[in-house]
């Protein structure tokens, strides 16, 4: 055989190569479409059971946020009955109204303990607001509110729109009969509204909680339209069939008692309790995972958990359609791209197997060689470039390692650039910059978005404060990202902004000295004001904001008394309505005199609401409700309840229960509601009696403080 023949592979040896080759080839196709069709079934499992673990998240986070709203009921209705103040009155109500005859109406103490009822209901949400008057002869039923009964269940007092006594709240206060907490399951309202309630026995002081010793019950009635339900929606879902709801066994019957998706009210559907539905397959198998039939007949991907502390149970669910469609698209698609994949590979092997590699080989080193000089070159240009930043510059791998690191970043780590290269956060920062980071770190790689902090580090001389914001730089392919790290020194900005703020305490505390030394009748007067109604705002928990204006507005609301004549001040008699006026607008003149200062708060604004009614007949600008700000509503009570109780040159002080009495007379006309009732709560279980007990000594003994 020539050389010629053997350059064309007409060789019997090469015949036989390429049969081998030939077989080999389609083994190979075989195994490969096998391969792909089995890695496209493994996937579709996959995606199932990522579904699973997905609903299963939903579910756990719907869970505890519903457990929480029942123990944040619980706890308040438990604080109630276990209020000392509340066990003492309840127990002298028991003994008048039981052994010695009297009416409820004779008895003081139960004005006292309607209005805690009032207020405990305000602040804890049992509490209903009176819907408008209607011209009708028909009184509109109650749907929330707190009661107390006697050891046999006898209503004694309530709170205002409390429901009446009905079969499930007597078998609540019957199973708590036993000494412990007992739930009223969710039931229709007269009104339709849904309601359910909390039952807790009430002991009398010092009792060691025996069930033989109950003086009575306290009973808590609330809807759960607009507090319990919406934490049934998870936050940022965008599924249109993703649906999480409430079930209950009912006899045979499965019966739904939160809104579906299909507009069915709560407690208005009940279906059997057939196992290839979802809710019936929740209720006996919580916590497991299934395709069943949802309560319209569509085929649903669920799972469910069952409510601690309430017979529910909570059902997340998505239709296969919706939650396999994309999976299933994409399956199908990633199928015939591999066989395409397969048959072209192969046809490809086929058409260059009698080309050589090497040219093929020589290219690609080629363009190795020019694609690495490229990154060569713009690596040098971003050290270039980010080492002219004034700010530290840094990226780090999945293991918190520098890979790059500019020239400011290296100098604070008092390291060269080649020399950081490598090293772990925790090698080049102290322990607790290393710990902040590393949690920053963390929350960023989880929800792959952009964190921010501001971090201490300590250093000889001077602490330095950096604003840290950690960005992720995703690479295809990759679960973790790489994060790059821009830390700015903002020590200089914060030492300005904590210098500034003490300027203007100082301003404020110089202000008030000089006010007082012109009024000595309302001497420590703002200053008073102040510190009751910061105390209000921290009670509603109010934002910073709102306390920090509460605190500089009141400090200044008597500015304005500057403007006034020192013998209108001084004066000891009644004034007359023109010297009333002059000092009723100086509060208009405290705001006009702060309105060119720069407070960073809404501090002029407040001053110039302080004389605005809840209702609307207040002045200058007829202002209600939560047109005016919170903080105003805030300092208008503290100011009234600081004047009551404060002696003047006309009268004595007057009684804090007096004073609380006659705020609570102009609740929701004058004065908005809710910093009244924290003002009472603040004086009965938070010391605010002893706190402000010397409010009402003499001038002369004010004027000794």
């Amino acid at each position: 055989m020539t050389d010629i023949d053997q350059e064309l592979g007409n060789s019997k040896k090469t015949h036989r190569f390429i049969w081998l080759a030939a077989i080999t080839l389609f083994i190979v196709v075989i195994a490969g479409i096998w391969g792909t069709v089995s890695f496209v079934e493994q996937q579709r499992e996959r995606d199932i059971r990522a579904w699973e673990i997905q609903l299963g998240i939903v579910a756990d986070s719907r869970l505890a946020s519903v457990e929480e709203w029942l123990r944040e009921q619980k706890e308040a209705i438990v604080a109630l009955a276990e209020n000392e103040s509340l066990q003492v009155y309840l127990t002298q109500l028991v003994i008048d109204t039981g052994e010695n005859g009297s009416k409820i109406t004779e008895v003081p103490e139960a004005g006292y303990l309607i209005n805690l009822l009032n207020n405990h209901a305000v602040i804890s949400g049992f509490w209903e607001p009176p819907e408008p008057e209607i011209r009708a002869n028909v009184a509109r039923p109650g749907r929330a509110g707190i009661a107390l009964t006697d050891a046999t269940g006898q209503l004694l007092v309530s709170s205002g729109n409390m429901p009446p006594m009905n079969p499930a709240i007597r078998a609540g206060m019957a199973a708590a009969d036993s000494g412990v907490s007992a739930v009223i399951d969710i039931y229709e309202g007269l009104d339709g509204e849904p309601i359910m309630g909390f039952v807790h026995p009430v002991y009398a002081v010092q009792q060691d909680g025996n069930a033989d010793e109950i003086i009575g019950f306290i009973v808590g009635i609330r809807t759960v339209s607009k507090s319990l339900f919406p934490r049934l929606m998870q936050p940022g879902s965008t599924h249109q069939t993703g649906e999480t709801y409430l079930v209950r066994q009912n006899g045979n019957l499965t019966e739904y008692i939160s809104p579906l998706a299909d507009g069915t009210p709560p407690l208005k559907r009940k279906l059997s309790a057939d196992d290839e539905r979802a809710g019936s397959f929740v209720i006996k198998k919580p916590g497991l995972f299934g395709r069943k039939i949802n309560y319209m007949g569509d085929e649903v991907l669920v799972t469910g958990r069952a409510v601690t502390g309430a017979p529910w149970y909570l059902v997340r669910s998505i239709t296969t359609l919706e939650a396999l469609s994309e999976s299933q698209q994409r399956l199908n698609t990633m199928l015939g791209v591999f066989l395409l994949l397969i048959l072209g590979v192969t046809g490809t092997v086929i058409a260059v197997w009698r080309h050589g590699t090497s040219i093929r080989a020589a290219e690609l080193a080629t363009k190795y060689k020019k694609a690495a000089e490229d990154l060569r070159q713009k690596s040098e240009f971003l050290k270039v470039v980010t080492d002219r930043q004034p700010t530290a510059i840094a990226v780090f791998d999945k293991e918190d390692k520098f890979t790059f690191a500019n020239k400011v970043a290296a100098d604070n780590a008092e390291m060269d650039q080649d020399e950081i290269i490598g090293r772990r956060l925790s090698n080049v920062f102290d322990q607790d910059v290393s710990k902040n980071l590393t949690t920053l770190f963390h929350q960023t790689r989880s929800d792959n978005s952009i964190h921010s902090q501001l971090v201490t580090v300590h250093q000889e001389g001077q602490d330095k404060i950096w604003k840290s914001d950690i960005i992720p730089l995703v690479r295809p392919n990759e679960q973790r990202s790489d994060l790059l790290a821009v830390f700015q020194d903002i020590t200089d900005v914060v030492t300005e902004r904590e210098q500034r703020e003490m300027v203007l305490r100082n301003l404020v505390s110089t202000l008030v000295a000089f006010l007082d030394r012109r009024d000595p009748y309302s001497a420590n007067q703002s200053a008073r004001v102040a510190e009751v109604g910061v105390a209000i705002a921290e009670e509603l928990q109010s934002s910073d904001k709102v306390i920090r204006t509460v605190d500089i507005a009141g400090n200044l609301m008597n500015l304005g008394k500057i403007l006034v004549p020192p013998e209108i001040l001084t004066k000891a008699g009644n004034l007359t309505e023109e010297e009333k006026t002059i000092v009723r607008d100086s509060l208009f003149a405290s705001a006009d005199l702060l309105e060119g200062v720069k407070f960073n708060l809404p501090v002029a604004e407040t001053l110039r609401q302080l004389q605005e009614h809840w209702d609307g007949s207040g002045q200058p600008r007829g202002l209600s409700g939560t047109a005016i700000n919170e903080a105003a509503r805030i300092i208008m009570v503290a100011n009234a309840f600081v004047g009551m109780v404060s002696p003047r040159a006309y009268r004595a002080a007057l009684d804090m229960n007096k004073a609380i009495s006659i705020l609570m007379e102009d609740a929701d006309k004058k004065y908005d509601r809710k910093p009244i009732s924290a003002l009472v709560n603040f004086l009965d279980n938070r010391g605010g009696r002893e706190q402000w007990a010397h409010f009402s000594d003499d001038l002369d003994n004010q004027s000794e403080r």
